[in-house]
């Protein structure tokens, strides 16, 4: 639900490759590496319930190669 929630914000962006790579942005620096973990193996499995741009999101985070955000908290 905050997800969906995150990309409602960012789907006003002007174009949908902007409004994908902010929601990814977002969700790398400003979720826990455990809640990052999770929404990706939810949308791993389908992701029901997550709107189309948090899914594309959430999937290229999965893809990226660079090194994840450090958290103290994990």
């Amino acid at each position: 639900m905050m997800a969906n929630d995150i990309g409602a914000y960012f789907g006003g962006y002007p174009s949908h490759d902007e409004a994908v790579t902010a929601i990814e942005h977002h969700l790398r620096h400003f979720w826990e590496a455990r809640m990052r973990r999770d929404i990706v193996e939810y949308a791993a499995r389908g992701g029901d319930g997550l709107k189309p741009l948090v899914r594309e999101a959430v999937l290229a985070m999965a893809h990226q190669t660079g090194p994840e955000p450090e958290d103290s908290n994990d």
